[in-house]
């Protein structure tokens, strides 16, 4: 029988919302923001890690084309193209910034590939 695995990355930091400028987040892009720093050295740490962002996980998952999809920006070092998952972004419907008024339930998906 087939089987399907459902990951929800709430609050992960993939893109601001067209109405960002409302709460202070235009510009909203925690793991590209990472991306960025992690390809010129800026997140290498001495016997941590260095070098570019490497979660191969999540790139065949398409964290990169999802990121490229909400903010039109496809961050360094992450493929645009999903190997084995599926993807979408949504956005919040509801006029409230808190997760669970902007839950599932009040929000809309843009795209999905």
């Amino acid at each position: 029988m087939p089987r399907a695995i459902l990951c929800i990355l709430d609050s992960v930091g993939i893109g601001g919302v067209p109405d960002a400028d409302k709460y202070g987040d235009v510009g909203a892009n925690i793991f590209g923001h990472i991306a960025e720093w992690a390809a010129v050295g800026k997140a290498d740490r001495a016997g941590l890690r260095s070098g570019p962002l490497h979660v191969p996980n999540l790139d065949a998952l398409g964290i990169g084309a999802a990121i490229q999809l909400s903010t039109g920006i496809l961050p360094p070092g992450l493929p645009v193209s999903a190997k084995g998952g599926r993807f979408g972004v949504s956005r919040e419907v509801s006029n409230s910034k808190d997760t669970p008024s902007g839950a599932l339930g009040n929000r809309r998906r843009i795209g999905a590939i």
